[in-house]
């Protein structure tokens, strides 16, 4: 009866190290897969963010070449929501380097960091496409129709400004959620 006691302490010994309030305590803060959700966090803030920048360019492109055909002198003005609709891809380009950077193994990277930095990459990602996708139809409509009418290019501005000022909302967001010290 004794031996089998102690063989039954010997095979359980190594499950008692490693069960200590110092690894289940860092298993609670510091879980391996805790690096993950800061990757998705990047990976959002870039990939979002560029799908709303590609749609803005697109149709914002196709309303540039309508508008080449009937006024052609019109072109570069015509460009400028291309180039709104282009830097919600940056923001999402400057949340995601700024997360990147502070990426680290699960021994560092506690979960808690991992969740805020998936909000932050969520948040400009997200905005970034709504911006995109608000860019790309008042730019097409805005070009096509300041072609017909040239008066209302000042009018087309502002409401890109409006729109391209959503993905601004989401950069900031996405700055300040990148600073919180948890």
């Amino acid at each position: 009866m004794g031996s089998r006691n102690m063989h039954l302490e010997m095979i359980l010994s190594p499950m008692a190290l490693h069960h200590t309030r110092d690894t289940i305590h860092k298993m609670e803060h510091h879980p391996p897969y805790a690096p993950f959700y800061g990757i998705m966090g990047v990976v959002s803030a870039i990939v979002l963010s560029s799908f709303g920048a590609a749609y803005g360019t697109a149709v914002s492109g196709t309303g540039i070449a309508a508008t080449a055909v009937m006024r052609p002198e019109l072109i570069m003005k015509s460009i400028i929501p291309v180039v709104m609709a282009g830097i919600t891809a940056i923001y999402g380009l400057v949340v995601a380097v700024l997360i990147s950077g502070v990426l680290d193994t699960s021994e560092t990277y506690s979960l808690s960091k991992g969740y805020i930095h998936l909000a932050a990459g969520l948040a400009v990602g997200m905005t970034g496409l709504a911006a995109g996708y608000a860019v790309g139809i008042v730019g097409d409509e805005g070009v096509r129709n300041t072609a017909l009418q040239p008066r209302l290019f000042v009018g087309m501005i502002l409401i890109l400004i409006f729109a391209e000022v959503l993905g601004l909302y989401g950069l900031i967001l996405g700055v300040y959620m990148y600073t919180v010290d948890v």
